[in-house]
């Protein structure tokens, strides 16, 4: 990761966390401690509970047992207001087909400052997308689909952000504008990536196997 400057980060610790639905354990029994300015690649066959590991993390879904904790020099934030520090990419996140590129991104940077104060003639250029700013949602190919979630993650201004097989849809060309962004993040970022591709994550990223966390 790059050492831009910014604000400390956002630490993640968990102790004994465990999901399960209906009688089936997803993971159990992890304990760990995230810590910021790391990558975590977290890994494991499809359909071991790689997106729902980092759904519980982000606060979306209830963990069954355990505790999530999130930590900001020294202070804890709650799990009502960490929304406010993460953002996220995942294959399973809408975006507003009846917008165009342009107002999609001016709708989300309404809801959600900018990093940097990046302006959203700079994202469009960062994307290389600044000829389809008119274009429709509707009319995006799955990888120009896939690159606007990126985007929208990582110019977001967020301490944690999360990445669930970032690499899906992607041609070599945006592949590469993946790492040069990803790598682009600040030295204090959280970073959660789930996949099994090696390609998609740092080589010094810490590696989590969710199969590791079944009994």
């Amino acid at each position: 990761m790059s050492s831009l400057p910014t604000q400390s980060g956002i630490s993640i610790t968990t102790q004994e966390l465990g999901k399960r639905f209906n009688r089936e354990w997803i993971f159990r029994n992890l304990t760990f401690n995230f810590t910021s300015g790391n990558t975590y690649a977290i890994t494991g066959p499809n359909g071991s509970g790689k997106s729902t590991l980092l759904q519980v993390l982000w606060g979306q879904v209830p963990a069954t047992s355990g505790i999530v904790r999130y930590t900001q020099t020294n202070a804890e934030v709650s799990v009502e207001q960490i929304h406010q520090h993460i953002s996220i990419a995942t294959p399973y996140m809408d975006l507003i087909d009846e917008f165009t590129l342009l107002e999609q991104l001016q709708f989300h940077f309404k809801l959600k400052k900018s990093r940097g104060n990046m302006s959203i003639e700079s994202m469009l250029d960062r994307m290389n997308l600044v000829h389809a700013k008119d274009k429709y949602i509707s009319n995006f190919s799955s990888g120009m689909r896939q690159r606007l979630k990126l985007a929208l993650a990582f110019f977001t201004e967020s301490d944690i952000v999360f990445l669930d097989e970032p690499g899906t849809n992607l041609d070599s060309q945006a592949f590469a504008w993946y790492l040069k962004e990803l790598n682009a993040l600040p030295n204090t970022t959280l970073t959660f990536i789930a996949s099994n591709q090696p390609a998609e994550y740092p080589e010094n990223s810490v590696v989590l196997n969710v199969a590791n966390y079944k009994k």
